[in-house]
């Protein structure tokens, strides 16, 4: 790629060995030809073949960029590294289990490009989710809570996939889970967020990294967390005299 893309794609993975290669392939099919992107997969420190896949792709997709963390750090600080090591002004996120659909992506960026420039954060939001019947009822009963506490106004802030302004991003407090809370945390730095129906699929190989039980444990921390932010910020207009 001789210069700086429009778009950076970032992918978290950990032992998704199975998945990055046609997950990949979905990116790039979405994208190339419409939009100069760079795929970022971060690997946080995968115990199977994911990193080997990930390197072997390279050959293939010359937009793929393999990022890997010696020490396995969780999808929020794999997302961070990502934006960080990202070109583009405008980063997407998806998920590394394949239940994100790249093909979604373009609605995305359509979005954006007839909002309004306080809309910083264009949040996926799984209208038709292909989960099991419990995690569906977890994720229906933790959505209602967050919106009750943090008043987002959003419907589904689990949703991996997301496109965001990078500079908004980085300027966000960073901590485990953060990503979580995008929207919440957005709109506390003085942002816009809007929500837009996406697709999910089944997972097809892999398994879940989480249950429902350790979901919801670290879940009430971070709620309480992110609620104290939002009562102790402050913002300003400033103007340049």
């Amino acid at each position: 790629m001789t210069h700086a893309p429009q778009l950076s794609v970032v992918v978290p993975v950990f032992n998704e060995q199975d998945n990055v290669g046609p997950l990949l392939r979905e990116v790039v099919a979405a994208l190339r030809g419409h939009v100069e992107f760079e795929a970022i997969f971060v690997d946080d420190n995968s115990k199977d073949g994911t990193l080997a896949a990930l390197r072997a792709l390279k050959s293939e997709v010359p937009e793929l960029r393999v990022l890997h963390h010696v020490k396995q750090s969780g999808q929020s600080t794999a997302i961070r590294t990502g934006v960080r090591h990202a070109r583009a002004p405008w980063v997407a996120t998806l998920d590394g289990d394949g239940q994100n659909d790249p093909a979604d992506i373009p609605k995305l960026l359509a979005a954006r490009d007839t909002a309004a420039p306080q809309i910083r954060l264009f949040a996926g939001w799984r209208v038709n989710r292909q989960d099991s019947g419990s995690k569906r009822w977890a994720s229906k009963w933790a959505n209602a809570i967050r919106a009750r506490v943090l008043r987002d106004d959003t419907p589904d802030t689990g949703c991996g996939i997301k496109l965001f302004e990078r500079d908004a991003f980085l300027d966000l407090p960073y901590f485990d889970h953060m990503h979580r809370y995008l929207p919440a945390l957005m709109q506390r730095a003085g942002w816009q967020t809007v929500s837009v129906p996406v697709n999910h699929r089944a997972r097809s190989t892999g398994v879940s990294k989480y249950n429902n039980l350790n979901r919801a444990l670290v879940g009430i921390r971070d709620l309480m967390g992110v609620a104290w932010l939002i009562v102790r910020s402050k913002r300003t207009g400033v103007e340049e005299s």
